[in-house]
């Protein structure tokens, strides 16, 4: 291995992203990891009470999270950091359970702009919170994670299809159902109960509600002679997620430092705890009313003397693929972060914003690159410029370089992880942000 990889930041990062199968594990162990580290979690329905020096943390929807660390004198601005904690992939449908050639299936809707190739011939397991009814009529929201092989989605053989090397579309109705147990009777529900039962011990419940979803049961691993590579599901962008939280705990903690984690980015944003919502907003306005005037124009004031980072992953140019990225903005895997652009604010990075984080990475000593979209293809965006249109921070995009996104398995360089963790930790710790 390359004398220049953390291999103690590397474990950790496959222990996170091995344990958070979805949004509300990967929230779960954030705040886990907080609360190891000394931070006070706040609920939403009661009062703060906030002081200078406080670092505090608060969660919606059990799936976004937003950790607060203030300053001991005047909150004068934010060092903000953003990433989504949702991957595409394969969610049950309410009535999942359905039956065909003596085999239980159960009925999948695609979440988000998911790769559908690669989720075939995967062992899958099965995770997300689970909405129960317990004997005395409390109502519970409990995570469930099922880490074993319950399931698969098999291909068709390529005798029966013999074009399927050409292109064939796929139909995730009809054909992506996966196989979960050999029987013409059985239900989900069942399932359920017993599951819940082995993992929380819990016998007098009724199964309310959920939302579940498959994911690869394959582990994260580093790859290469050199082990230069990490491969793993989700990546994108618990990646991101994990390097804020990284960041964030090793920043010194003599400025105000903010980190959201949102949900629902790979669907639009547009929810209550998503980047469209209006979960950082609220925070901000019960920070500014506890520590300031809480007057309209001193959060102003204080939104516009702060910075977001949204850190979000890039796309690496991929040896197989050189034609489909501009010759001169393709980011190496192991390069350094990249600053995404996109003139039709697609992006939210100005020359400003970009400028800046420029001048972060060269206090760090990380190399930095740039990526912008062929000028004859289209370009994906991210919480960026969400949050910048809902809150009106000043924020720049940037992202770690990374293969197949949006795939059940991404690929991503081992060095850029230190590289980017380096560069945000010097962003915390920045005095002046201008």
């Amino acid at each position: 291995m390359s004398a220049d990889v953390d291999t103690a930041l590397l474990a950790r990062l496959c222990d996170f992203l091995r344990d958070s199968p979805t949004p509300w594990h990967a929230t779960a162990n954030m705040a886990g990891r907080l609360e190891s580290a000394g931070f006070r979690r706040l609920e939403e329905t009661a009062a703060w009470q906030l002081s200078p020096g406080d670092r505090v943390y608060v969660t919606r929807n059990d799936s976004s999270i937003i950790a607060l660390q203030l300053p001991q004198d005047e909150l004068k601005s934010l060092r903000m950091l953003g990433a989504h904690t949702d991957s595409p992939g394969l969610r049950l449908k309410p009535n999942a359970a359905k039956h065909s050639a003596g085999w239980l299936q159960l009925g999948i809707e695609v979440y988000g702009g998911a790769l559908l190739g690669p989720w075939f011939d995967r062992d899958l397991g099965l995770a997300g919170r689970v909405h129960v009814r317990h004997a005395d009529g409390r109502l519970e929201g409990i995570l469930l994670n099922v880490a074993e092989p319950i399931a698969m989605v098999p291909s068709l053989a390529i005798h029966l299809d013999r074009e399927v090397n050409a292109g064939r579309a796929i139909n995730p109705q009809t054909q992506m159902a996966p196989v979960i147990m050999q029987s013409r009777q059985a239900e989900l529900e069942p399932l359920l109960q017993t599951w819940l039962n082995e993992q929380h011990g819990l016998s007098d419940i009724e199964v309310m509600d959920f939302e579940l979803g498959f994911y690869d049961l394959q582990p994260p691993a580093l790859v290469g002679l050199e082990r230069e590579l990490v491969a793993s599901a989700r990546l994108d962008n618990l990646l991101s997620c994990f390097i804020g939280l990284e960041a964030l705990l090793d920043s010194d903690g003599t400025q105000g430092a903010l980190l959201v984690a949102n949900d629902h980015e790979e669907v639009g944003s547009a929810s209550a705890c998503g980047a469209q919502g209006p979960f950082l907003m609220d925070v901000l306005k019960r920070v500014s009313a506890q520590l300031s005037d809480g007057t309209e124009e001193t959060l102003v004031r204080l939104i516009q003397s702060s910075c977001m980072i949204s850190c979000d992953n890039a796309h690496a140019l991929h040896p197989n693929f050189t034609d489909k990225y501009d010759a001169e903005h393709g980011p190496a895997i192991n390069g350094g972060p990249v600053i995404k652009i996109n003139a039709n604010q697609r992006y939210a990075t100005n020359s400003t914003t970009s400028a800046l984080f420029k001048d972060v990475c060269r206090s760090a000593g990380v190399p930095v690159q740039t990526f912008v979209t062929r000028a004859d293809m289209g370009c994906g965006s991210t919480i960026g410029p969400i949050t910048a249109s809902e809150v009106g921070v000043p924020t720049v995009d940037v992202g770690v370089a990374q293969w197949a996104m949006h795939s059940i398995r991404e690929t991503a360089g081992s060095r850029d992880v230190a590289h980017m963790t380096r560069a945000l930790t010097a962003f915390l710790n920045r005095v002046h942000l201008c």
